[in-house]
């Protein structure tokens, strides 16, 4: 069997008891961190959960996803995954093959940034349209992605939710806003929320999108929440108690 274990947000002991149990069932255990990863290092992990883990690459997944699943034929594997396991569509198609093998497998999920982020920022979660993610300009050219992204969710008064890429570092929120800026076509020129290591020591500032990249977030890892054209009541009130937002974002409650 192949078991895909979630670690939640922050470090080894968001695991959940579900999760700790097939840990330590296991013949094998495996875990994966470009997906996410957590404030928690391997040794705290192994240390904790008494077994040792090896780490697997993004090719190990995605190319040679086959091996694993062989070796699932035979052992009980585990493969560990920061956040939720399938809230990324990256391991989808290893529960594919596993299905045309026939080989037995099992989620056990916890908590991501995608069902904590309304949470954290009081933003109605039904509001949330598509999901994008602030890459690294790649050879010099930005990626127009989360800007066409924003335009859509704008479109249908929805906040959008930027993920900032790992690779090969956890990037910040004030990069995030320069690189977002040289692709701004003056639709950037709005309200945000800026996140900051949701599930641990957690914190949130509303501002004007440029204005985020002036306050001090401190480690990653950082998300941004681009908000709606309008808030509702519940979501802007929120933001005053926890976010201390420009007394300009009550013009744009509904």
């Amino acid at each position: 069997m192949i078991t895909f274990v979630g670690l939640g947000l922050w470090n080894e002991k968001d695991i959940t008891l579900k999760g700790l149990e097939a840990v330590k069932k296991a013949d094998k255990v495996y875990a994966e961190f470009y997906t996410s990863k957590l404030k928690a290092g391997l040794d705290s992990l192994e240390r904790l959960y008494g077994r040792k883990i090896e780490i697997l690459k993004r090719e190990d997944l995605e190319d040679r996803s086959i091996e694993l699943l062989k070796e699932s034929k035979q052992k009980n594997i585990v493969i560990l995954v920061a956040g939720d396991p399938f809230v990324a569509t990256t391991h989808n198609s290893i529960l594919i093959e596993a299905k045309r093998m026939g080989v037995p497998f099992k989620i056990i999920h916890n908590a991501s940034i995608i069902s904590a982020i309304s949470g954290v920022t009081g933003l109605h979660i039904y509001k949330f349209g598509k999901t994008a993610t602030v890459s690294y300009p790649y050879k010099g050219i930005v990626s127009r992605k989360p800007l066409d992204t924003i335009k859509q969710n704008l479109s249908i008064n929805a906040h959008t939710l930027l993920l900032l890429d790992l690779n090969p570092e956890p990037m910040r929120i004030n990069q995030a806003v320069d690189i977002l800026q040289r692709i701004d076509d003056g639709t950037l020129n709005h309200f945000a929320v800026g996140v900051a290591r949701v599930g641990g020591d957690c914190q949130i500032k509303c501002n004007y999108f440029y204005e985020l990249k002036n306050h001090d977030f401190g480690d990653p890892l950082h998300s941004i929440v681009f908000l709606s054209k309008t808030l509702h009541i519940t979501e802007f009130e929120f933001l005053r108690e926890f976010a201390d937002p420009p007394k300009e974002l009550e013009e744009i409650v509904e």
